[in-house]
Formats: structure tokens, sequence, C-alpha cells
């Protein structure tokens, strides 16, 4: 498209090679030739991105523009809030709505395969490594009523999951291991509960093991300032055992009891407002986000807007992948129409015309953007290196979803060295494309992919400009590479031993580079090859190695305290009668972070 007014092309964020060549009006040959010329082979059909097409275009005489829309006002997190808030004050129109529980809990405490006992799905055994590494939402019903579950992972890097899957959430339910206890991240857990004074069942799971033992696990709970009901306190307390499916319905019983005591309510009459929990590019289905609808009802084939990106709700489904044409309050769904992946923690929200969308999704867009690099890389994870001897390992970081570049960069900002830092060149949501290794190139950086791919054209682009691409399925090891890469950068430590000094007391034969001399060990020992530091009136004024340690005329291989000995000395300082020699060994290690 080109603009009337200024004769500028009008370039979308990305296009295939085939429409580029029909905005330009210029044959395709002319076009694949000038994208060869920069070194891009990329076949009529793939797409190029709006860096890699503007270079081209600039190339071949004409002004280009990212195709951009009008600036809005758009709904934020605060807003949603005080919005839901507000309606649930004036109590009018308000209508009964399924609880939104978060399962939280240390590391292999069984929260996932709670879940997983509880809709009967498998989740736990699919994760890579065993690990639930991104935030899921599902719904089961008990007694005819539905209860919405947000799973959340549980190592220590995703903390920030974590909360943001208690911020969201009515119920948390607090999964601790009956044969491990409170550990550090169920106490990390409990600090959000009672900071956010959220609604908390506990969950004491394994009950079934034979090291189990329940009264223990309630004390730790109590001395962390959680306190169950039969201890005195208000907190109820389910005994389960997830893998043996004992207790579960119990569990279950205690969310509904809870729910009606809290007495969940929300607007369903409303336009919808929800959460991102993830978004991830689908090669078929395009961006697909996952949102919890917060408030109102939202249909298909409604204008919409969440963060930065916009579009029209073209298909919804539930957790299970059944096609739904409206979501209501506490509802989870898979959404795709969106123009392109939001952000987690976007709000989702309804609009007048796509045209409108564009406009709200844009101003949301810039100032998304100046947060992702500016107040959140300062922030977390884009420390400031202002000391110039630091080594840096410039990375590019690309990610399936929002959550997991989000865990990703709170891991690596734990790293804490005066000697080497990660220095982030480019992080984002996507697969790799050729911008990247362009980026890559001139940065000399290193490109990190998790759960990612790139596209065939930045694959090309790579092998040909020797850009190194990694990709991994296990946050784990993507970690590992880059802190081996920057244990690799680190100057080694030499680790000195002293062994012992020596006087000297006669010269027999100085030569251009080493030197005979006799003396007399005057504390600890001398060894053969160790180094030598010759010391002259307490001052250091040269170093060497002894080649050769004799006593009595005879080759030994160390003399001790007050025995005379003869050493062959290689090094350039002359040494006189009188000098000290100190022997010692430097040990060359390996740094760690």
């Amino acid at each position: 498209m080109i603009d009337s007014k200024n004769k500028t092309l009008i370039i979308p964020a990305t296009i295939t090679v085939r429409k580029f060549s029909e905005i330009l009006k210029l044959p395709l040959g002319t076009v694949i030739t000038e994208l060869m010329k920069n070194g891009i082979l990329a076949t009529i059909n793939e797409k190029i991105d709006f860096e890699t097409a503007s270079i081209i275009a600039q190339d071949l005489g004409f002004e280009s523009q990212e195709e951009v829309v009008e600036s809005g006002e758009t709904m934020t997190l605060e807003k949603m809030l005080d919005q839901i808030k507000k309606d649930a004050e004036t109590g009018e129109k308000l209508q009964k709505r399924p609880p939104i529980v978060t399962i939280l809990g240390h590391v292999d405490h069984g929260k996932t395969t709670l879940l997983d006992t509880i809709r009967k799905s498998g989740v736990a055994a699919k994760e890579s490594g065993g690990i639930t590494q991104h935030i899921s939402a599902y719904q089961a019903k008990k007694k005819g009523q539905l209860i919405t579950f947000v799973d959340t992972p549980g190592h220590a890097a995703f903390s920030a999951m974590r909360e943001r899957g208690v911020s969201i959430a009515d119920i948390a339910i607090l999964v601790v291991a009956a044969d491990d206890g409170v550990r550090p991240q169920t106490k990390e857990v409990i600090t959000y509960l009672l900071t956010k004074k959220i609604p908390t069942i506990v969950a004491i799971n394994k009950v079934d093991k034979p090291e189990a033992n329940i009264q223990r696990v309630k004390q730790e709970l109590a001395e962390n300032g959680i306190l169950v009901e039969d201890w005195g306190g208000q907190i109820l307390c389910s005994e389960v055992s997830a893998k043996q499916n004992i207790g579960v319905d119990g569990l279950l019983e205690n969310i509904i009891l809870l729910s009606e005591v809290e007495d969940f309510k929300a607007e369903f009459k409303r336009d919808a407002l929800g959460v991102v929990l993830e978004s991830h590019l689908d090669p078929q289905k395009g961006p697909v986000a996952t949102i919890l609808i917060k408030t109102g009802t939202l249909k298909e084939g409604q204008d919409i807007i969440a963060g930065s990106a916009y579009g029209r709700v073209r298909r919804m489904e539930d957790f299970s992948g059944k096609r739904l044409l409206e979501a209501g309050p506490s509802t989870p769904i898979s959404l795709i129409g969106l123009n392109t992946t939001s952000n987690t923690n976007d709000i989702l929200q309804v609009v007048d015309g796509k045209s409108l969308a564009k406009m709200e999704s844009l101003r949301f867009g810039e100032k998304n953007q100046s947060a992702k690099f500016g107040e959140i890389t300062a922030q977390k994870i884009y420390k400031t290196i202002a000391d110039e001897k630091i080594q840096k390992l410039n990375v590019i970081i690309k990610s399936d979803v929002q959550g997991s570049l989000e865990a990703i960069q709170q891991i690596l900002s734990d790293i804490k060295s005066t000697e080497v830092a990660v220095n982030y060149i480019s992080i984002g949501v996507g697969n790799i494309t050729e911008s990247d290794v362009r980026m890559a190139k001139n940065s000399s950086s290193v490109i990190f992919g998790f759960n990612i791919d790139a596209t065939p054209v930045a694959k090309r682009m790579a092998e040909a400009n020797q850009v190194e691409i990694k990709s991994y399925k296990i946050i784990y090891e993507l970690i590992d590479d880059i802190k081996n890469r920057l244990v690799e950068m680190l100057p080694p430590s030499i680790e000195r031993t002293d062994l012992g000094k020596m006087e000297v007391l006669a010269i027999f034969k100085t030569g251009k580079k080493d030197m005979i001399v006799g003396g007399k060990v005057i504390s600890g020992k001398i060894a053969k090859n160790c180094l030598i530091e010759v010391m002259r009136n307490d001052t250091v004024i040269g170093k060497g190695k002894l080649q050769n340690l004799q006593q009595n005329k005879v080759d030994v291989d160390e003399v001790v305290k007050n025995h005379e000995c003869g050493v062959t000395f290689d090094g350039e300082t002359k040494i006189k009668e009188g000098d000290r020699l100190i022997g010692f060994y430097e040990e060359i290690k390996k740094k760690t972070l």
C-alpha cells in the first residue's frame, strides 16, 4: 500500500515476498535479487519482517514505514480491578460465578498431579522434563457447580508467575507434601497469600506415603502463619493423595464450601474484561491467547484488544478444545483472532469497531514497549553494566510465550558476578526471524530459543553468516548453556602455595639465563621444579624456576629446614649472596559462578 500524500510505502510487520513485490510494483525477480544481495534467500511465499522489507525498499529507492494507526485510550489492570470492584459494590445485576482457584506450593509437592487427578487429562506426563513451565487454566464440576483452576509452575524460577497466579485467583490451594513439609517456595507462597489476604485451603498431599507426618506439616504451617481448623484456626485443610485419588472429593467440597461463604459474583451482561494468562504463535492458527474472563461475557465476532494486540474473536475454545460461542465470568478460553501475541497480564476488552481496536491497541503497545525495554529491563533483568571491565555475553532470547520469557529473565537476573554479565540485545515472543539473525550478526550475539523455531529464511541466513542459534525445550537446559558460556568467559584464578625459604650462601655459576647457587633452608622446604621468588632486603626483585636440586651433590626432590643444598635457578634475575629464595607452587583453577 502507498500513502497517497507522500508516496511512502506502508508495509505491515511481516509480509510475503510476493505481496512485497506487489506493493513495490516491481517484478518478483527484482525483489528476490535484491534480497540475495543482502544475504537473504527467500522464496516467493516466505515471509520477511518489516525491517528487512524497509532495507530492501530503501535500496530500491522507496521510502517506507510500518503500518500504524492512531493512538487512543485502553484498559489497564488497575482500571479493570476498579471496575470489577465497582460492579461488586453496586450489587445490581450480579450473578453467581464459578470460583477461580490457583494451586500453589513447592516443586515436586504434587500440584500438577493433583490437577491431573481432578481433570483426568495427564498433563504432568506431557510437560518437558516433568516440570510445569506454563500457566494453564481448566474447569472441573462438583455437585453441579463449576470450579476454574489456574495451574502455575512451582520451581523457584517461576515466582513471578506464581504471584500472578495468586493475583487473579479467588481461592488459593496451598499444597504441602506430607513427607517433605514446608519448603522455601512454600514459605514464599505463604507470604503472598497473607499479604494479599486470599482465601486459602491447605491440601496436605502424599498422605499415603510411609514417611508422611501430617502433624509436623500442620505445626510448620502454624509457625509460618497458616493455622488450620483443627489447630484452632480458620483455614480449611484437606488430607489428600493426588496419585491415589484419596481425599480429592473432600478438597473439591471444601472449595465449594468456601466459595459459598465468599459468595463470588459478577455481572454477566456487560462487555467482557479478561486477563491474558499466556499467548503463543501457532503455525496453523496464528496468535493464540489463553484468557481468563473476569467479568462480563465475550461473544464470537466481537472486536477486541488485548494490550498491543487487536482483532476480532474468530474462535473461542474451552480447555478441552470445545468451541464456545460465548464465555462468561471465570471462564478460561483459548482465543483466536488477535493480530499478534499479547503479553501476560494484558487486559482483554471489547471495543466498538476494528478501527477503534487498532487505535486503542497502538497507544498501549507503545507504552508497553517502553516499559518492556525500559522500566522492566532496568528493574528486573537489564542491569546497567557500568564497569567496562566486565566481560559481556551478548544474547538474543526468543520464547514461545510471555510467561516462559518472564521466567528465563528472572533466573538470569539472579546470576551474580563482578567479572561477567549477560548483555541482552533483544528479547521477545515468537519464532526467530531474519531480523534477529541480522541483529545477532551485528552484535556478535548468540540466539537462544525456547519452545520455538527459526523461520526457514532465518536458518539459511544464520548459516551463511555463522550466527549461532540454540533451541531448547526445557528451560533449565537453556539457562545452563548460558551459565556455562559465562563460566568459560571467567578469567582463571591462580592459587599460590608457599613451600619455604632458603638463604643464599654461595654463588657457583652464573649463566645468561641460569645460575647455580648454594644455601641453607631456613623455613619449610624447597622442592624440585617449584617456582622461585628472589628477595633482597625484603623486596622481591625477580622470579624464576628451580630446575635442579641437590643435597650432598646428590639429586633430590626436596630439602627441608636446617639443611644445606645446591640449586639450579632458571631465570634472568642475578642472585647475590645474602639473597633469600622463596619456593612456591601456583595452581590455575577455573572459576565458577
